[in-house]
């Protein structure tokens, strides 16, 4: 599931010009505090900000299958959501509904599942 929605993700501050879409992103170890999130980039397409989420996600999960060799799908998922970034699109004019449809969390508990099999 989603983390859930964070204040401040429904209004967007203006972006560079042209730049429809900014990818915000949340620490999960400081759930729901505002000064810990920032600003990882202004993008002209949805495309190039979900690609920005997923890398971020996949850094995250990554970086939780280095520092601990043989975790299980569940744990990586719980420190994911422990310690991970958990970005999320904003749309900066207008409303595009398939912004909201990533959900940084369903993503890595699917790719630390299959990341993990995988590992077998």
């Amino acid at each position: 599931m989603s983390s859930g929605c964070a204040p401040g993700r429904e209004a967007a501050q203006k972006a560079p010009a042209s730049r429809r879409y900014r990818v915000m992103v949340d620490d999960n170890f400081h759930y729901m505090d505002e000064n810990e999130r920032h600003e990882h980039g202004s993008y002209d397409t949805l495309n190039e900000a979900l690609t920005a989420c997923r890398a971020i996600v996949e850094k995250s999960v990554n970086d939780q299958l280095e520092d601990n060799p043989g975790i299980t799908a569940e744990r990586l998922f719980d420190r994911y959501r422990s310690f991970g970034e958990d970005p999320f699109i904003l749309v900066v004019d207008g409303k595009d509904d398939r912004a909201s449809e990533f959900s940084a969390w369903e993503y890595a508990k699917s790719l630390g599942e299959a990341r993990c099999q995988r590992r077998g």
